[in-house]
């Protein structure tokens, strides 16, 4: 049920486990049926509370759940790490800590160091990849970029001295790209961070002022761009979209009032 889209990697010999929740196999019902794991959704309480009891069981890890805002901010979880902490982007070298990211059309990155050393997740969607303010101003960076470096230091402040190149990535599923309609302020923000839109958006079927926007295509060429080269996961085909595999996957673009499922990975104990 969990493992179609986990990753093939071969990390496994270092510590490095990782899984992938799909909207089956927990007790909410409704829109919400049946694991949702979002507390932010509006579904019953005590429901996700088992919902998240039963992921914690699956991994054999602690998950730590985030307050993810679509911003920047990156956390190093240990242990201790309380659930709840706002950011869209962490890390752990402590094992049997699940770094967990939800989504429901953004696309959860789950990051390792080959070493074992280190685990990490992030959660993006347009607005994180392009590095959008609240004002629709653009910051320094796009989450990728600034959460890989700030991970990379932080490991070498620990003595584990590293590169953002060695990193390896797997993507999960997002909004595909025919599902994916943006306007004009989307586009005109990548072209000024990118300087062209790299064939990353293509016509609309009947509006001129629509776009359709490939995620997993411009989340790889970012990656490409940071000299990442060991990427693995979502290569952008229809089964790993999420508003067309319902069976499997909450849209809050297909559906509005939806759940969340999630990625996890950790250091084995």
């Amino acid at each position: 049920m969990f493992n179609r889209w986990s990753a093939n990697w071969g990390l496994e010999s270092v510590g490095v486990r990782m899984r992938l929740s799909t909207r089956l196999g927990g007790v909410s019902q409704g829109a919400f049926e049946s694991l949702n794991l979002g507390l932010h959704v509006g579904d019953d309480q005590a429901r996700v509370l088992e919902n998240r009891s039963i992921w914690r069981d699956h991994l054999g890890a602690q998950p730590i759940f985030l307050n993810q805002v679509h911003g920047q901010h990156l956390v190093e979880l240990t242990p201790k790490s309380p659930q709840g902490l706002e950011a869209d982007a962490c890390f752990t070298s402590s094992q049997g800590v699940a770094c967990t990211m939800m989504v429901a059309d953004c696309m959860p990155i789950l990051i390792a160091h080959p070493s074992g050393s280190f685990v990490g997740a992030l959660h993006v969607g347009w607005r994180g990849f392009l590095g959008v303010g609240t004002n629709h101003e653009l910051m320094d960076h796009g989450i990728l970029a600034h959460a890989l470096q700030a991970i990379v230091n932080g490991m070498c402040s620990k003595g584990q001295s590293c590169e953002v190149q060695e990193v390896w990535a797997w993507l999960g599923p997002c909004i595909g790209e025919k599902c994916f309609e943006v306007g004009p302020l989307v586009r005109d923000l990548y072209v000024r961070r990118f300087g062209a839109d790299d064939g990353l958006f293509t016509a609309h079927a009947t509006s001129a002022q629509k776009w359709y926007f490939n995620l997993a295509g411009a989340v790889r060429l970012e990656l490409s761009r940071l000299g990442i080269t060991n990427v693995f996961g979502n290569p952008g085909s229809l089964e790993w979209c999420t508003v067309t595999q319902e069976e499997f996957f909450f849209s809050h673009r297909r559906d509005r009032v939806s759940g969340r499922f999630c990625a996890s990975i950790w250091l084995e104990c």
